[in-house]
């Protein structure tokens, strides 16, 4: 116990003597979280929408404010034909137009069948997805209404109903908001890519520095050199843990329905297991750009396996499996089941457990490596 101290207390001397590296330690994450959030977390709304509206009836009107009422469009232009759509398109004026024909009211009073045609400018597919899904939503539920108004008058007032009322309960994020869900997940990632940062070096510094054979020709085991090693930046990896799930409550207004000291006890878990990986890369290793390399080579796939940005079941069984390769994986889940669904350890466990034996692995291995660097 004496020698890992030892050990501790010259890191955290290192840690220290460079109070602009710790001052960017803790802020960086700060700063990739509030980054991070406001570029891919933003909502889709208030889409620019140009309306030809050639009928001018109160059917039409009351068709078009349906769609500014949604919130998924802005009328910001009104046109007079086709051709003015298109070019307001072209020009990158409006993303989306609407055309009401001439006969839409008269068709719509007299029980008829009106087109209406709709365009949407496919060069951001994720905007055009979200613009077709909100145009045809819209129109199925307008047209439902029109029928069952224009069925209650022919019926001498009759008060009809569709077959089928279809309710739809949200457990989780009633309101849909997508910072809910982004915020969580950014900060599983930013701590797996600070966490691998600030060991992937620890070793291999030494190496360079050539104070390592200073270390290996002390009484001291291995395994007491890398707990001794992990520690002091485990202390610095819980108070980014506090920091970012604070700017996620109070700036971003995303709210923690779980427990926070559950939520801080798993982050332990996963920032030890996190850090021996950054020592791990760091024991084998030779030289600094070399652990660079390495630890991008695990934070890119981090990105894109773990599930942040892409659902894993719609991944390839190759990649699907490959996530769980990575701790992150297990802890984006665990993450959001805290912050999101306000679940416990009960039903946190299948995710808990592989994370936690994830960790205990990655530290004997680096363990292991480097007694076989010391002998």
């Amino acid at each position: 116990m004496k020698r890992m101290l030892t050990i501790m207390r010259k890191e955290l001397i290192h840690i220290v003597r460079d109070p602009k590296t710790l001052m960017l330690v803790i802020v960086m994450p700060v700063m990739m979280l509030a980054l991070l959030g406001y570029a891919v977390t933003s909502d889709i709304e208030n889409i620019p929408l140009a309306v030809v509206d050639l009928s001018k009836s109160e059917a039409s009107q009351g068709f078009i404010d349906r769609y500014w009422i949604s919130g998924f469009f802005e009328i910001t232009a009104y046109a007079e034909s086709e051709k003015e759509i298109l070019e307001l398109i072209d020009s990158g004026i409006v993303k989306t137009g609407v055309l009401i024909p001439e006969g839409f009211g008269r068709e719509i009073d007299t029980g008829g069948s009106s087109p209406v045609q709709f365009y949407i400018d496919g060069s951001n597919p994720t905007v055009a997805q979200a613009a077709q899904l909100a145009a045809e939503t819209i129109g199925q539920v307008a047209s439902q209404e029109i029928f069952i108004e224009n069925l209650s008058k022919r019926m001498g007032g009759v008060d009809f109903k569709l077959p089928i009322d279809a309710r739809i309960r949200f457990l989780y994020n009633p309101n849909m908001k997508r910072m809910d869900f982004w915020i969580p997940g950014l900060v599983a990632i930013i701590l797996q890519i600070q966490s691998l940062l600030l060991t992937a070096f620890a070793i291999v510094r030494e190496r360079e520095q050539g104070t390592l054979e200073q270390l290996i020709v002390t009484p001291i085991k291995s395994w007491e050199l890398m707990l001794g090693k992990i520690l002091p930046f485990v202390a610095v990896a819980l108070v980014n843990v506090a920091l970012t799930v604070g700017v996620g409550m109070f700036w971003f207004g995303v709210p923690v329905a779980g427990s926070i000291p559950l939520l801080f006890g798993l982050s332990l878990i996963f920032l030890l297991g996190s850090l021996g990986l950054g020592v791990l890369i760091s024991n084998i290793s030779t030289n600094q750009m070399q652990a660079m390399y390495i630890a991008s080579f695990i934070m890119i796939p981090a990105f894109i396996l773990s599930g942040l940005m892409v659902p894993r079941d719609n991944m390839p069984w190759l990649a699907y499996y490959s996530g769980y390769l990575l701790p992150v994986t297990y802890f984006l889940e665990i993450v959001r089941g805290i912050i999101t669904k306000g679940v416990g350890l009960t039903y946190l466990w299948p995710w808990v457990w592989p994370m936690a034996v994830f960790s205990i692995a990655v530290f004997f291995l680096s363990v292991i490596l480097f007694r076989k660097r010391v002998d």
